[in-house]
């Protein structure tokens, strides 16, 4: 896909990821849209993994990690578009009683790997990944996805000095750097800037793009395929709620369902962006 209709897709899935939490009532809204770019690029032409390679369990595809697994409506919607499961029915059922589709990372549901909720727990178990193919001689590679509200967390930086000291190359780290977490902004709540700074001191190759601009998404993954003696850090600076103006860098926005009227609006905003 080009980079313009990857950024198609993503409006698209950012279209589904408002009618799944419309529907269910719940949901974590402006985190999926600040990610839901790079989710796009990695499950559209960066990873390699499709629901064939999931159904034979094949152990050379490529491992994704949703640590802020809060955000798990984007994750659902590229699965489900890439043909994973049943979209529809995964956006009809969406947190409902009984439905696999929770609002956490479920690895119940196909190209899920593992649970994932309990904030700063995701890059160590991507470091056991990584570690693990090493280990097994596949050239496979491992992708995590964490918020910055997450990065506060002393675990996360104890997989950091793991992956640095093992100069995990085959691992890439991604910090949805939008600045909002459910409480404030990061720098009130836990204050972490230089974000490059910190991954740097910890052995890790450092990238710093535009997180919603598909260009920088595409040359920084292309990017970071290409470094061969240490881990990648994407530091994905993103507009929390991005595509709906009244939710964009807007803390409240972390976990909101919008109103009728918001929904209307937010639907009209998505679909002016597929129209241009």
């Amino acid at each position: 896909m080009t980079n313009q209709e990857l950024q198609r897709k993503a409006n698209e899935l950012r279209v589904d990821i408002l009618r799944m939490i419309y529907k269910a009532k719940t949901g974590h809204i402006g985190g999926d849209n600040s990610i839901i770019d790079m989710i796009t690029a990695l499950y559209f032409k960066h990873m390699n993994i499709s629901p064939k390679q999931w159904e034979e369990k094949d152990p050379n595809r490529d491992r994704f990690v949703l640590s802020k697994g809060h955000a798990v409506e984007a994750l659902y919607a590229a699965l489900g578009d890439r043909g994973f499961f049943d979209k529809e029915e995964m956006i009809e059922t969406f947190s409902q009683f009984g439905s696999p589709y929770i609002g956490h990372a479920n690895n119940h549901v196909a190209g899920i790997d593992l649970n994932s909720g309990s904030l700063g727990h995701g890059l160590s178990l991507a470091v056991g990944m990584a570690l693990a193919g090493k280990k097994d001689g596949r050239d496979y590679k491992v992708y995590c996805v964490m918020g910055d509200g997450e990065v506060a967390e002393g675990s996360v930086w104890e997989g950091a000095m793991a992956a640095g000291h093992y100069k995990l190359n085959n691992l890439i780290g991604i910090v949805d750097r939008n600045r909002q977490q459910i409480s404030g902004t990061t720098e009130e709540v836990m204050t972490q800037d230089s974000q490059e700074e910190r991954w740097a001191a910890f052995g890790w190759h450092v990238i710093s793009i535009d997180g919603n601009d598909m260009d920088a998404v595409d040359a920084a993954l292309t990017a970071a395929k290409e470094v061969k003696d240490r881990p990648v850090a994407i530091i994905a600076n993103t507009v929390k709620g991005k595509g709906i103006s009244f939710m964009e860098n807007v803390a409240s926005w972390h976990h909101g369902v919008p109103k009728e009227e918001q929904y209307e609006q937010a639907m009209a905003e998505l679909q002016a962006l597929l129209a241009d």
